[in-house]
């Protein structure tokens, strides 16, 4: 789900995943038209980078019991 939200608004992608300055500049550059494409680009780079985090802590938690 998040991933549809990157390619069709980029901007929100951002405050879903905690990074509501980073969303502000999104949603800067998304206005114009030629921002448009590097703004979902940026959202679907930043979706995936927070995925890993959220994994690699799991996996830290798991091995700290």
């Amino acid at each position: 789900m998040r991933l549809l939200i990157a390619l069709i608004l980029p901007w929100l992608t951002f405050f879903t995943i905690g990074r509501p300055f980073a969303g502000l500049i999104c949603l800067i550059l998304q206005i114009t038209i030629i921002g448009w494409l590097p703004a979902a680009l940026w959202a679907v780079y930043a979706l995936s980078q927070f995925k890993t985090d959220r994994k690699i802590a799991e996996a830290l938690r798991q091995n700290g019991r």
